[in-house]
């Protein structure tokens, strides 16, 4: 099939030489060639015919792609037309001493060129209008934008063009490069900078705007939805690994622009030699696997080929399908499932007697802020006791490291949940002192996406028409994706940088732009579509999170994102607080079990729903004296 391809290209670029050589001739003497050019016509078609055919071999232009042919292909087009005009002029002088007219020898270079050319580009012209009115007929056609007229959109565009297996009308660019304004680039023009887009996209009844510029910085685009917010248009952006796109077209690496984008900060660059080095071979143990960072850690642990894989968690459902998953796609990784309860000691204790994991990782917490609020015996349950005996156990079984997942929410905490965390750092840094096991706590703050997580929220809200609410108009958060934050856990926590690990999360988001970017993103205009109404800050809840206390600002950057703070150690009598923590939280004495949280974590400020009747001034006196505290 290819060779009869073949011979076809060759024959018609034989016909092609031919007629334009004879209309060459024909134009040269007004339609009527004297008898002796004929005879000398009759002399250069044959060297002619050889000598372009030899130029189309050594050129290869006989391997065509119809379809995909672009600029390269045209100048390799034009060098192998000059080359066969070459090669005949400097052939001819041997077979005939009579020369062709230099303006016969013009002619027929530009018609040869514009024959053969013709027959190679015409079928992707004919298939591009044949895939515009394919789109067309499907109806529903989305007239759309794209940011950035450099080489990653000119490819979007083109690919665009090529298929019918999408919606999208493209209308135009838009680009703040003054010489690009006014320009074509595949066929359509560049309409603007991207501070008219408002305007553009009402002129042109765009929907859809692409932003097809490579590691566009999140602070643009954040400012491009704030400039689109009153617009109906939806968004989408070409991913950051969009160099290496390993065969797939332009369009296909086209995905929904997320609230992952967004983050101010580069993302972060993780070298899966270090992360595969750190973790092949071992044994891992994953307290609260089935959770979304337990479920992250688990599923980067598969992926760089730890021994075995022991996944602990109540919730036996989400448990069975993530393991399910896991072992789909890596049949060899050796996965355990265990239905425990972290505040079962003897239980954790079985678990690292039966397994001798490597590594303990301790995702295993009760987190909703406002839910703890209302139970603070079962914070104390899960948060405080479950990192103990987590943390006993891999001591225990001589695991060689056991990192505890801990938030910023310990910091300064107003919350129990907060507290509780608190408390749980303290732990780990004071079984650290006793134990052969390496133990860390790795704070961070929220993730994007995790189960419970505003933006899960916030896409609910506006799938059911809004309204979308946020706590208060000046509510900040650090953010980071699943993936960056477990990326970093596993180098903060196995690289035995210190027993206090802080994630550098770059700059707080405000909640309610969030709200708004979000809103805008999914193709409805803030505040009119979808409104975003203001609830006040629920019991526990911060204005402003920080990651660090006033004593850990001295914190110093071990490397990329990840800090290793320096506190106080915690207070002397630790255990024996723990305990009547214990058996406060056993009886549900929720008034007690805030005022111990309070006496261990004496920045701990309780909601006015767990303060005694009076002034806060009323409440301090009831506080237990810290301890004398250890040097940091």
């Amino acid at each position: 099939m290819l060779k009869l391809r073949y011979l076809t290209i060759f024959l018609w670029d034989a016909l092609a030489t031919a007629v334009a050589l004879t209309t060459a001739f024909l134009l040269r003497f007004d339609g009527d060639i004297p008898s002796r050019w004929i005879a000398v016509m009759k002399l250069a078609l044959p060297v002619l015919v050889a000598s372009r055919l030899l130029a189309v071999f050594a050129a290869r232009l006989y391997r065509w792609s119809f379809r995909m042919s672009g600029f390269a292909e045209a100048l390799r087009l034009l060098v192998a037309t000059l080359g066969g005009s070459a090669l005949f002029i400097a052939a001819f002088p041997f077979v005939s001493a009579q020369g062709l007219p230099r303006s016969v020898l013009a002619l027929e270079f530009f018609l040869s060129g514009a024959l053969m050319g013709g027959v190679r580009f015409a079928p992707r012209i004919a298939f591009g209008w044949y895939s515009q009115q394919q789109r067309a007929r499907k109806g529903a056609m989305r007239r759309t934008l794209v940011v950035g007229a450099g080489s990653a959109g000119d490819l979007l565009v083109r690919d665009l063009m090529r298929s019918t297996d999408h919606p999208y009308e493209v209308v135009g660019f838009v680009d703040d490069d003054p010489a690009k304004l006014g320009m074509w680039l595949g066929g359509r023009p560049v309409l603007g900078r991207t501070d008219a887009l408002p305007a553009l996209i009402a002129r042109h009844q765009v929907t859809m705007v692409m932003l097809a510029i490579q590691r566009m910085p999140a602070e643009r685009i954040r400012e491009i939805l704030q400039l689109c917010s009153s617009q109906k248009a939806s968004f989408k952006i070409i991913p950051a690994s969009f160099g290496t796109t390993d065969g797939r077209s332009a369009a296909a690496m086209l995905h929904d622009l997320s609230p992952d984008d967004l983050l101010p900060r580069d993302e972060v660059a993780f070298d899966e030699v270090e992360v595969r080095a750190l973790l092949e071979g071992k044994r891992l143990l994953v307290t609260g696997g089935a959770g979304s960072i337990g479920s992250e850690i688990a599923r980067q642990a598969a992926v760089h080929g730890v021994r075995q894989l022991v996944l602990a968690d109540m919730n036996e459902n989400e448990m069975y399908l993530l393991a399910r998953r896991l072992r789909q796609g890596h049949p060899q990784a050796d996965i355990h499932t265990e239905v425990a309860d972290v505040r079962d000691p003897a239980r954790m204790l079985q678990l690292g007697e039966r397994y001798r994991p490597h590594f303990v990782f301790h995702a295993a917490a009760h987190k909703h802020v406002p839910l703890m609020e209302d139970a603070p015996e079962e914070a104390v349950k899960n948060n405080v006791l479950g990192t103990l005996n987590a943390a006993r156990m891999a001591s225990a079984c001589g695991a060689e490291r056991f990192v505890f997942i801990s938030t910023d929410k310990a910091v300064r905490p107003s919350s129990v949940m907060g507290a509780s965390k608190r408390v749980g750092e303290y732990l780990v840094r004071d079984l650290a002192r006793h134990s052969r096991t390496q133990m860390t706590a790795v704070r961070f703050g929220n993730v994007l996406g995790s189960a419970g997580s505003v933006v899960p929220l916030f896409k609910q809200q506006i799938e059911r028409g809004g309204p979308v609410t946020v706590t208060h108009p000046e509510c900040t958060r650090y953010f980071m994706t699943i993936s960056e934050a477990v990326g970093l856990v596993l180098l903060a926590g196995l690289g035995g940088y210190g027993d206090l690990c802080v994630l550098d999360m770059g700059e707080p988001i405000r909640i309610a732009d969030l709200a708004h970017h979000l809103i805008t993103m999914a193709g409805y205009i803030p505040g009119q579509e979808i409104q975003v109404v203001y609830s006040g800050l629920r019991p526990g809840e911060k204005l402003h999170e920080a990651p660090l206390t006033e004593d850990e600002e001295r914190a110093h950057l071990v490397r990329n994102r990840i800090k290793v703070a320096k506190s106080p150690a915690p207070p002397l009598d630790l255990h024996e607080r723990v305990e009547e923590l214990r058996k406060l939280a056993e009886l549900g004495d929720r008034a007690g079990v805030v005022r111990v949280l309070g006496q261990l974590v004496p920045s701990y400020v309780p909601h006015l729903a767990h303060r005694p009747p009076g002034t806060l001034a009323d409440v301090l006196p009831l506080r237990h004296t810290p301890a004398p505290r250890r040097g940091a």
